[in-house]
């Protein structure tokens, strides 16, 4: 059973499936296009009975998400609100497994996209004895839908100019890793661990090499400008082979230089499994009718701005360090 809003990806599933042998077996299979923090979903669960696994990938998952205060509000109802409603709904309908996807981001956050993650793990754990609970951080599925690739893929099919940050560097999964990783997660461990696929840092690649590359593996060399606006009007010929490419300095908030999966002052365990890692939970009690009560408080307020945000969520993720430079991704090519 799968549930999710975007009507267009559930009907591209079920082709998908529909068109493979993966439904002919009489498997019992059905989408619901519904928002899983809608009070419809309590009916779904009185219809369709109890769940082995449930899994939960719904998220504000970008950096740019913070652009504004309406932005943030979206965001944190949907990580946050949204984890509180299903697990509350769950209670009543407890599954074998719960997992929930979170993020590299949620490790020593500095933007409040991350630091949703960083709380909606915390909540997560704090259920970890009704049923079992888990959940992974990884980031930067290669060619998922939002992605880096994903991106210079519809660049190039408008003869649009590709750029990217010269100085980010991330460690990038593929789409059938990720849902491995998932999937192994719900099972593996005990109740309240957090994985991530292990990595050595040097495995981590560089925005621009994967550009340059990409560019490479299409038959392009790239020209290179220093402004979006040269690089916009730059014609690009395909006869040519010559590609208009636009680098800069990453100068945009929220944006880590680097990727990481665990913190210091965490558990860890490195040595179990030979390509996963994970984190043993700490005890957390967390009284979560006055956290949603402190953020429906501020939400609020006529004078709501992102300060007021930054500082509730620090006061329940120490480790949260927001970074702000004034400008968000949204102004950039």
């Amino acid at each position: 059973i799968v549930v999710d809003i975007n009507e267009n990806s559930l009907t591209e599933l079920t082709r998908d499936l529909r068109s493979s042998f993966l439904l002919d077996h009489e498997i019992y299979y059905k989408t619901y296009p519904i928002n899983f923090s809608d009070t419809i979903l309590k009916k779904i669960f009185l219809y369709e009975g109890k769940f082995d696994i449930v899994a939960n990938f719904a998220a504000h998952k970008h950096v740019r998400s913070e652009k504004d205060i309406f932005s943030i509000e979206a965001l944190i109802k949907n990580n946050i609100f949204g984890a509180i409603h299903l697990l509350n709904l769950l209670i009543k309908h407890p599954p074998k497994f719960f997992f929930s996807v979170s993020t590299d981001k949620a490790t020593n956050p500095v933007n409040i996209m991350g630091a949703s993650k960083s709380l909606m793990e915390k909540i997560i754990i704090s259920f970890k004895n009704h049923f079992k609970v888990s959940t992974a951080r990884f980031a930067n599925v290669a060619f998922s839908n939002g992605s880096l690739l994903y991106g210079f893929i519809n660049r190039i099919k408008k003869n649009q100019p590709l750029s990217c940050p010269t100085d980010i560097k991330r460690y990038f999964v593929t789409p059938k890793e990720s849902g491995q990783i998932c999937l192994l997660s719900t099972f593996l461990g005990e109740s309240g661990d957090v994985f991530f696929p292990k990595f050595d840092f040097k495995n981590q690649i560089f925005f621009k090499s994967i550009l340059l590359e990409f560019l490479n593996y299409i038959g392009f060399k790239p020209k290179i400008f220093d402004n979006e606006l040269d690089a916009k009007r730059f014609k690009i010929n395909n006869n040519e082979n010559i590609y208009s490419v636009y680098f800069f300095k990453s100068n945009t908030s929220g944006e880590k230089k680097y990727e990481e999966f665990y913190a210091k002052n965490e558990v860890v365990n490195l040595d179990k499994y030979e390509s996963l890692g994970y984190v043993k939970p700490k005890n957390i009690k967390l009284n979560i009718d006055k956290l949603k009560d402190d953020f429906d408080t501020i939400f609020s307020k006529k004078n709501l701005n992102k300060k007021m945000i930054i500082n509730l969520l620090e006061n329940h993720i120490p480790s949260f360090n927001h970074f702000d430079t004034g400008i968000n991704l949204d102004q950039k090519m």
